[in-house]
């Protein structure tokens, strides 16, 4: 029996366990080993961290917790997780684990445009997150891809790093006329061609083929098209979702299950790594408090009953 076991060793799984070892707690930590940002050459954002390679971000959080022997990591995939009484058990590589609390960190899966010659790209020079590497194309000529509002949202908001934008649908787009006049005053052009490929070498795009034939020089593109929950393990327990398909949590990382907290990415709409491990280190203060509690409580129970 744990007091809390971790599902996620991304920033908000690693940050919650560095706060529950320093609290003394007996902490389990699994990971599946496949972070959100494996593609990426960088991580953006993150105070003293910036530019630090994704891959050292995690070596580098998990060397941060050697010290803390009552923290036990492990490389495995958690597939099933259930409340029993007052607590949880999961099942990771056929064993049964239990845990006074459960933190679920484990992210989200971005929906990738299935276009032809894209994933060498991505990570590179097509990506999903401005505030992550819209830095790195600043003043460049880009483009969005995406062909509802988000599209349009996104192209608007990339105008605070470039204004050589362009947004591409790849087929016949549905942006409202509100969108459609937006884009038009910021001389956004809409390009509707189906796309056939993208072409670029060592990782930087160079060009869009549509499928007619033309060809757009572009440095960079940026996409929103959805993501789903790493795993459905928050949906397995009941939690409840956000229209957006977020966990829904309150104040400290809470959900409407109790004992039961998400952190990170799965449950946020600013999706930085910085976020994510402050979301980790509030839920780790927030479980750190109940289980005091609970103690206490029992504490005194067993003492009531000793008297009697």
């Amino acid at each position: 029996m744990f007091d809390v076991i971790i599902v996620g060793a991304g920033p908000a799984g690693l940050s919650a366990a560095l706060i529950l070892g320093r609290c003394r707690r007996s902490v389990l930590v699994c990971d599946a080993g496949l972070p959100r940002n494996a593609a990426s050459r960088a991580l953006h954002g993150y105070l003293t961290r910036d530019g630090i390679e994704p891959a050292d971000m995690l070596r580098i959080g998990r060397e941060q917790l050697r010290p803390y022997a009552n923290v036990h990591l492990r490389s495995d995939k958690v597939t099933e997780a259930r409340r029993v009484g007052d607590g949880f058990e999961i099942t990771v590589d056929d064993e049964v684990v239990s845990s006074r609390k459960l933190l679920l960190a484990t992210g989200v899966v971005d929906h990738l445009p299935e276009i032809e010659g894209l994933k060498p790209l991505y990570g590179r020079s097509v990506f999903h997150c401005p505030y992550c590497d819209g830095w790195e194309l600043r003043d460049q000529p880009i483009a969005i891809y995406g062909r509802e509002d988000r599209g349009a949202g996104l192209a608007v908001e990339l105008t605070g790093w470039s204004r050589d934008l362009i947004v591409c649908t790849d087929g016949p787009a549905t942006l409202s006329t509100a969108d459609r006049d937006q884009l038009t005053e910021l001389k956004i052009p809409v390009r509707e061609e189906r796309i056939a490929r993208l072409e670029g070498t060592d990782g930087q795009l160079e060009r869009i083929v549509f499928a007619n034939g033309d060809a757009l020089f572009r440095r960079g593109m940026f996409f929103n098209t959805g993501q789903d929950q790493r795993c459905d393990l928050a949906a397995r327990l009941g939690c409840e979702f956000t229209d957006r398909g977020a966990v829904r949590t309150g104040e400290y990382e809470m959900t409407n299950v109790p004992g039961l907290f998400v952190a990170g990415d799965a449950s946020r709409a600013v999706q930085l790594a910085i976020v994510a491990a402050a979301e980790g280190a509030e839920a780790a203060f927030a479980i750190n408090k109940a289980l005091i509690k609970e103690n206490l409580f029992l504490n005194r129970a067993d003492e009531t009953n000793t008297k009697t």
